[in-house]
């Protein structure tokens, strides 16, 4: 993924929306440790309303420094827009995660496209965190399915470390049809290949035909 680009996140299944906010998030987080700026998560009230309010204290849990986190939490789709736009522009800025929900007729070609300019230009990450929506025509860099995985199991069957499926939909100018099974680690703020995980089946739908594939190019240049 360019770090300096706009990438775009869909729930795969109908209880996937907390699992695509994290991700989204633990992915910004990422960034904003290479990056060293702020992290801005813009949403809508109606995305809090259906998806609940984050949980600081489990937020801080996973490894991201809420110090550094601003929650938007604003009235519409045209309020979240302009701030994560004017986010997306400012220097200061490492990660945007702009959340909304349902079908969005703003958040166009045109509006994407500009959110593509302003990344580039100013080395800001972008997601956009799609909750109860299809996939629609977008300058996105890349597009993906995100569902729940199953976590490996600590001493005396302690909860795991999260867990992720992702179906990379879409990618400008490169291959699509990858599928990736991701463990996060929050001691080393980063993702790794969960090999435990790699025949599983997604928790909240039926196993895709699409092979386990690799962690994507590593020609790459500063890639989160």
């Amino acid at each position: 993924m360019a770090a300096q680009g706009v990438h775009e996140f869909y729930q795969a299944g109908e209880k996937d929306g907390p699992s695509l906010s994290g991700f989204a998030l633990l992915l910004a987080a990422m960034r904003q440790r290479q990056h060293g700026g702020a992290l801005i998560w813009a949403r809508e009230v109606k995305a809090a309303r259906l998806g609940g309010y984050p949980y600081g204290p489990g937020i801080a849990e996973l490894g991201i420094d809420t110090r550094l986190l601003t929650l938007l939490t604003l009235p519409d789709a045209k309020a979240v827009l302009k701030a994560a736009f004017d986010a997306a522009r400012d220097a200061a800025v490492s990660a945007v995660v702009m959340e909304l929900t349902g079908r969005q007729p703003l958040l166009d070609l045109t509006a994407t496209r500009r959110f593509a300019l302003a990344a580039l230009e100013m080395d800001t990450m972008t997601l956009l965190v799609r909750g109860k929506a299809k996939p629609t025509p977008s300058a996105a860099h890349t597009r993906w399915h995100v569902a729940a995985a199953p976590s490996r199991a600590l001493e005396a069957h302690a909860p795991g470390a999260p867990a992720f499926v992702l179906d990379l939909l879409r990618q400008r100018g490169g291959r699509d049809g990858l599928r990736l099974i991701l463990e996060w680690d929050r001691d080393t703020a980063a993702f790794r290949i969960g090999d435990h995980v790699a025949r599983a089946t997604p928790l909240s739908r039926p196993s895709s035909a699409m092979a386990a594939g690799g962690a994507g190019d590593a020609r790459r240049p500063r890639a989160a």
